[in-house]
């Protein structure tokens, strides 16, 4: 994969290739999330091979057509995509709270555009926010932690904040010129910052087309064992009435909820009222839920024996 990085001594140089967008980030030393933003971005319809312009020059970035992780500005409707400017707090969504850097930006803009893409699927197929989801919690999430400085524990007692099974950010930081290397010029530089961002590609596509050709059968298969053993221990159980909702608990020690399935779908759709933390009607407990768009919700770990205690949270 060759990437079009030009440089001179200090500001990149621009293409003059009619209709090449140009995507800028910041010049000097760098971090896995502009590096595997900066990748992601070209994947895209609107930047597709766009060239890198790698400055810190205001002038110069206010005149491009996206700028990722510098400029102090996040917007997406102008595609500028910084996380270090003062009061910026935004995040995934989906019940998540780690803070975004400019890779998971570009992922929640872009994301389902490019797994669908890459899958050559629709993006209004089913299997797309599903993969959307899980890859961001199997990788993307890390990247977003450990360039905001976010601890993957708070104490040894207490599941991971997230998961990071790749170590990626720090073998891109090793990527960087070597103090010692005598030439520091920006060339070098980009040359550094080109295998950077081939590393990150490798990884995060790996772990696309794994969630894709793995995860999502093994997801299926799970799934349709899980609602046969359900009709079967409710006619041995002689439970009735039968069970509306199933809750088991992810990697992160949280329990989720999903809708039992009958002969014609979900028994009974998640109610929509569960999106508000005050109305979640479970054991007439305060519980913090948040609902995705895929109708699962996620709750607090904390709260694990008030709700396998409680026979109601299944009717």
């Amino acid at each position: 994969m060759t990437l079009p990085l030009m440089a001179h001594s200090r500001v990149s140089a621009f293409s003059t290739s009619p209709g090449l967008k140009r995507v800028g980030t910041h010049n000097g030393g760098f971090h896995c999330d502009e590096a595997l933003g900066c990748f992601m971005i070209r994947l895209t319809d609107k930047f597709r091979d766009a060239q890198i312009i790698r400055t810190r020059h205001q002038q110069v970035l206010d005149g491009l057509d996206a700028v990722l992780d510098v400029g102090g500005v996040y917007d997406p409707s102008r595609d500028r995509y910084d996380h270090h400017q003062k009061g910026f707090g935004e995040v995934f969504g989906h019940g998540l709270s780690t803070k975004l850097s400019s890779a998971g930006l570009v992922y929640k803009h872009f994301g389902m555009e490019i797994i669908a893409r890459e899958l050559q699927l629709d993006q209004g197929h089913p299997d797309v926010p599903r993969l959307f989801l899980a890859v961001y919690k199997s990788f993307m999430e890390a990247v977003d932690a450990v360039d905001n400085g976010i601890n993957q524990y708070d104490t040894e007692d207490q599941p991971p904040r997230y998961v990071n099974n790749t170590h990626l950010s720090s073998r891109v930081g090793k990527l960087n010129l070597d103090w010692m290397d005598p030439d520091q010029s920006a060339e070098k530089e980009n040359e550094a910052f080109e295998r950077a961002m081939n590393l990150t590609c490798s990884e995060f596509l790996d772990n696309v087309r794994f969630h894709a050709k793995s995860w999502l059968p093994a997801r299926s298969i799970v799934m349709e064992c899980l609602a046969l053993h359900l009709f079967e221990l409710e006619e041995e159980m002689k439970i009735d009435p039968p069970i509306k909702y199933v809750l088991y608990q992810d990697d992160r020690s949280n329990i989720c909820s999903e809708a039992a399935s009958g002969d014609r779908g979900n028994r009974r759709s998640t109610p929509p009222e569960w999106a508000h933390p005050c109305m979640f009607p479970i054991c007439m407990a305060t519980l913090a839920c948040n609902l995705w768009a895929t109708c699962h919700s996620s709750i607090s770990s904390t709260l694990i024996l008030k709700i396998i205690s409680r026979r109601p949270i299944f009717k």
